[in-house]
């Protein structure tokens, strides 16, 4: 009904709330207004707002001192209904809402009562995603509870407890690389990984923490990596060796394919995480083999997960990965087929990863490559497919333009459209490159989407001075070429575009 009436009524609703949170009234009352409070959180945020003062404070004081777990529970669940309106609050004011819901949520977080427990753990990994770097001068008490929560939770809420950690380091990345917190956060969760047993599928929630864990805290997970990486490795070559034993018998139970996608996103973290250090454990493993297995996988998401960790491979460890790439880029640019989305995203981001380390190395392959892509640039698709495909266009256009340019006009207008809108990052400078050197072979295949360019260079605002002096360059002379009629195709420019590429590019 919030989501669609909004804010009038409110008018009606608030006077009835108020009344039945009142605490001469019955338990069971007061726990139905502070949920119907948390359910109108998102269809009148904006009328609600002038009231947070008063209620965010109210909330703190039942989650704090009410008996009935009940009551707890859902005030734990609509408190996180306004965690964006308490992060957003005047930080150099933290005791007003901050610290007090962050205290109040860690309190319930070690509550005795399981239901209380659950909605805590979940309500506080929402106030996490919303307060994200404001964490940070927090994090030893935060991580002493959740420590703390590590001896006291079972099963279902062990489950729970993981996200909490994973939102955790999502949200404080490198932050959490202290020798203390490590110290602090770590024994628990290698106390959880040794307690399991390969075949048990609680394995998979904690695998998919410590990757989180893993890429937060960086070389700060290196003293814990030689066990971590001698399991995965061993539950993927587990996984086929039972695969291949159920082939001769079929009456022999199915292994479960989700400890080698949990496992490869494991290492993809650890690769992520540790950079080059990770190459001795690579070195001295049959993991490449076992790759070679995963990437013919006829399971998506074992093909997924599998190109992702090539892709992370790529960067950190290309001397080792390079021996394989005979049999592995065949294998990824069959790959390059929009269905499933998520697989070929992660064959054409592993692609570019590649290109950009072997360089001309890659040119065997670019014709079979650009061919895949350019129908993919073409469709309407999954925008992060489209962006991943645009810049591992433009990445093996800067190694091989004279192979990717002849082709320009068959793709620029869709990769300016798609690329103009991603964040400026080491990525999309190689793509952006790579365009400049194509257009400098084949300055004729952008002339019918000149306008996209201009658009698309405009979208970096202030590029670097070596991109912006390739921009200037391209502009300036696309200028010249088209002479006394330059006033007139230019004036058809959007006003903001024009003023942009006159200001920074002196087109006008």
């Amino acid at each position: 009904m919030s989501s669609m009436y909004g804010d009038p009524i409110l008018e009606v609703l608030l006077p009835l709330i108020q009344e039945r949170m009142q605490e001469n009234q019955q338990w069971e009352v007061r726990e139905s207004a502070i949920l119907a409070l948390g359910a109108v959180a998102e269809g009148c945020y904006t009328g609600m707002k002038p009231h947070l003062n008063q209620l965010i404070p109210y909330l703190v004081k039942v989650l704090n001192n009410d008996v009935k777990p009940l009551v707890r529970s859902i005030t734990c669940w609509t408190l996180s209904r306004y965690a964006r309106w308490v992060v957003s609050q005047p930080t150099n004011e933290p005791e007003q809402f901050f610290q007090p819901v962050l205290h109040a949520l860690l309190t319930r977080v070690l509550d005795n009562n399981k239901k209380v427990q659950e909605a805590a753990c979940s309500a506080f990994a929402t106030f996490e995603e919303e307060a994200q770097s404001d964490l940070v001068p927090y994090l030893r008490p935060i991580l002493e509870c959740l420590v703390q929560a590590f001896g006291k939770y079972q099963a279902k809420n062990l489950f729970i407890l993981y996200d909490a950690v994973v939102t955790l380091a999502d949200a404080v990345q490198r932050k959490l690389n202290d020798a203390d917190l490590i110290n602090l956060l770590m024994p628990p969760l290698i106390a959880k990984w040794q307690s399991i047993k390969d075949d048990d599928r609680a394995l998979f929630p904690l695998l998919a923490c410590l990757t989180s864990v893993a890429q937060a805290v960086g070389p700060g997970f290196l003293p814990y990596t030689e066990g971590v990486f001698a399991r995965c490795v061993n539950l993927i070559q587990t996984y086929y060796t039972h695969r291949a034993a159920c082939q001769q018998n079929p009456q022999l139970e199915a292994p479960d394919r989700e400890f080698v996608v949990c496992s490869l996103d494991m290492l993809s973290g650890l690769a992520d995480g540790l950079e080059g250090a990770l190459e001795p454990f690579v070195a001295n493993s049959n993991l490449l083999q076992l790759l070679g297995e995963c990437v013919k996988d006829e399971a998506s998401d074992v093909r997924q997960s599998a190109f992702a960790f090539i892709g992370d491979l790529a960067k950190t460890c290309m001397p080792h990965l390079r021996q394989c790439l005979p049999a592995y880029m065949p294998i990824l640019i069959q790959n390059l087929n929009p269905q499933p989305v998520s697989v070929c995203n992660n064959a054409s981001w592993a692609i570019g990863e590649i290109a950009v380390k072997i360089e001309g190395d890659i040119r065997p392959w670019v014709p079979e490559i650009i061919d895949r892509m350019i129908p993919i640039m073409n469709q309407n698709l999954n925008r992060n497919l489209l962006e991943n495909t645009g810049i591992t266009l433009g990445r093996v256009g800067l190694i091989c333009p004279d192979l990717v340019a002849p082709r320009m006009q068959d793709f620029i207008q869709p990769w300016c459209f798609n690329l103009r809108n991603i964040r400026n990052d080491i990525e999309k400078e190689h793509a952006f490159q790579g365009l400049c050197q194509m257009i400098r072979q084949n300055p004729n295949g952008v002339f019918a989407a000149f306008a996209y360019v201009c658009d698309a260079f405009a979208s970096w605002g202030n590029p670097k001075r070596e991109l912006k002096e390739e921009f200037t360059a391209i502009l300036q002379g696309f200028k010249s070429h088209i002479g006394d009629s330059w006033p007139q195709y230019f004036g058809q420019f959007p006003q903001i575009l024009r003023n942009h590429l006159t200001e920074v590019y002196g087109l006008g």
